[in-house]
């Protein structure tokens, strides 16, 4: 437990924090699943949409530092590839 007035409200900040960066990282989670459910329906006109809206959520995510650079870059890339390979 937190004893002085700093470590209490920074507890608190911790808290709202944590919900926030978790609600980002299943924003993250959720934009990836949708494509790839785009891409095993097999419409790429539709799986092309999700993916350009996907990448805008992932290097946002990236920039907040959330998740690292390079995990948006690989999932970007994976997904690319396989949009790609859907062709």
């Amino acid at each position: 437990m937190a004893n002085t007035a700093q470590a209490r409200k920074r507890a608190r900040q911790a808290v709202k924090q944590n919900a926030h960066n978790s609600a980002q990282r299943s924003a993250f989670r959720t934009a990836v699943k949708a494509v790839r459910k785009a891409i095993a329906a097999g419409d790429k006109d539709v799986a092309a949409k999700t993916f350009l809206a996907s990448v805008s959520t992932i290097d946002s995510i990236a920039d907040k530092k959330i998740i690292h650079k390079n995990k948006a870059a690989r999932h970007k890339s994976r997904l690319a590839a396989a949009l790609k390979a859907l062709a």
